[in-house]
C-alpha cells in the first residue's frame, strides 16, 4: 500500500472516531436535558375527599391545603366534594369508591359493627361540638332545669343517648322531659318557641346563625355534663387504603395538617379561600365559626389529627352500655395514628 493510501486510511479512521465522539457528546447532552426529575419525585395521584356536610369552617384546612398547593407538593390532586347523600360517606369510602371522607367517631364504630371496613386516620375536632341550646331568656342553665320542658331532637339515636346521659348526670331522666322530633329544623324550632331546648346543634355553627339573627343563647356543652369526651369529626379511609397505600395516606395527611395549621394561624385567610372555592358560603358566619373551631382542632393533642386508644375505648364502652353497639367492636382497629407525622 502507498504512503498516500495509508495516510488516507488513517484520515478516514480519525474522521470516524471524531464523528463518533461528537455524536456521543450530543447524545449525552440531549439525555441530560430530557432527563426525568430526581428519583423519588411523587407522581401526581388523583384522590377524592367526601365531606360530611356542605363546605364550612370545619373544612377550611382542606381548602387551605388545596389552595396553597400543599396537596400538589405531595403529588396529589384532591377532589373535595359534597356527596348527594353525606350519610353514605362511610359506605363509599369502605367500598373504595372514595379515597377519603369526613365522618364522626361514633359512626365509625357503628359502621365497623356492621362490617364496613373503614378506619379513622385523623381526628379533625378533639372535642364534641354537639350541644344542648336554650334561649337565654328561658333562665335554663343546667340539664335538670329542663324537667317538664319540651326538647327538640333530630331523631338520631346517638344524640338522644347523649342527651339522656346529660340528664341522668344532673339527677333527672328522659321521662322528665317531652321529646319532640323536629328533624334538622332545630334552630327554627327553638327561636319559634315550639320547644324549650334543642339537642344536636353545633355550638360552632347553629348558635352563630341564631345569634346573628339577634337571639341570645345558653349553651350546655355535653362533655361538661357526664358525656365521655369524644372526637366530633374524624377523617376516614378504607382498611385497604391504609394497608396497601400508606404512602398516599401519609402524603394526604401531611398536606392536610399543613392546611389546618395555616388555618389556625390565619383563620381569615382560610375563610377567604373557602369562600372563593364555594361562593355560596356565608363569609360572616364562617369567620365567626372558625374563631370557635380553630382551638378545637388541636386542643390537648400533640399534633393535628392525633387520636388515643383511651378516647376510642371510652366512647365504645359507653355506646355498649347505652345499647347503641349491639356487637363487639375492636376499637383498636377502628383508628390509627401511625400515619401521622409527629
Amino acid at each position: 500500500m502507498s504512503n498516500f493510501s495509508k495516510r488516507g486510511t488513517v484520515f478516514i479512521v480519525l474522521t470516524l472516531i471524531v464523528g463518533m465522539l461528537l455524536s456521543a457528546c450530543a447524545t449525552e447532552e440531549t439525555t441530560a436535558i430530557n432527563a426525568p426529575g430526581p428519583i423519588g419525585t411523587p407522581v401526581v395521584t388523583e384522590v377524592s375527599l367526601a365531606l360530611d356536610w356542605f363546605p364550612n369552617s370545619n373544612h377550611a384546612g382542606f381548602y387551605m391545603a388545596r389552595g396553597k398547593g400543599y396537596y400538589l407538593d405531595e403529588g396529589l390532586e384532591v377532589n373535595i366534594f359534597v356527596p348527594a347523600n353525606p350519610e353514605d360517606v362511610l359506605k363509599t369510602v369502605g367500598a373504595g369508591r372514595d379515597n377519603f371522607g369526613v365522618s364522626y367517631q361514633a359512626e365509625v364504630l357503628l359502621a365497623r359493627g356492621e362490617g364496613v371496613p373503614v378506619k379513622s386516620i385523623a381526628a379533625m375536632v378533639q372535642h364534641p361540638l354537639n350541644s344542648v341550646m336554650v334561649l337565654e331568656e328561658s333562665g335554663i342553665s343546667r340539664p335538670s332545669d329542663l324537667a317538664g320542658k319540651k326538647v327538640g331532637i333530630t331523631g338520631i339515636p346517638f344524640e338522644e343517648a347523649l342527651f339522656s346521659a346529660m340528664l341522668e348526670y344532673d339527677g333527672i331522666s328522659l321521662d322528665d322531659v317531652t321529646l319532640v322530633n323536629v328533624g334538622f329544623d332545630l334552630a327554627p324550632a327553638l327561636i319559634g318557641k315550639k320547644v324549650d331546648a334543642i339537642v344536636g346543634a353545633y355550638w360552632t355553627h347553629e348558635s352563630i346563625v341564631m345569634e346573628i339573627q339577634g337571639f341570645d343563647l345558653n349553651i350546655l356543652r355535653m362533655e361538661d355534663w357526664g358525656v365521655p369526651d369524644f372526637y366530633e369529626l374524624v377523617l376516614v379511609a378504607s382498611e385497604d387504603t391504609v394497608d396497601n397505600e400508606p404512602d398516599v395516606v401519609q402524603r394526604f395527611l401531611r398536606a392536610t395538617a399543613r392546611g389546618f395549621t395555616d388555618a389556625i394561624t390565619d383563620p381569615q385567610g382560610a375563610v377567604d379561600i373557602l369562600v372563593a372555592a364555594n361562593p355560596e358560603t356565608d363569609s360572616v358566619l364562617e369567620t365567626k365559626g372558625i374563631g370557635l373551631l380553630a382551638p378545637m382542632w388541636t386542643e390537648g393533642a400533640p399534633t393535628f389529627g392525633w387520636q388515643t386508644r383511651e378516647r376510642w375505648q371510652s366512647l365504645a364502652q359507653w355506646m355498649k352500655d347505652e345499647g347503641l353497639l349491639s356487637v363487639e367492636v375492636d376499637e383498636g382497629q377502628a383508628f390509627t395514628s401511625d400515619l401521622l407525622e409527629q
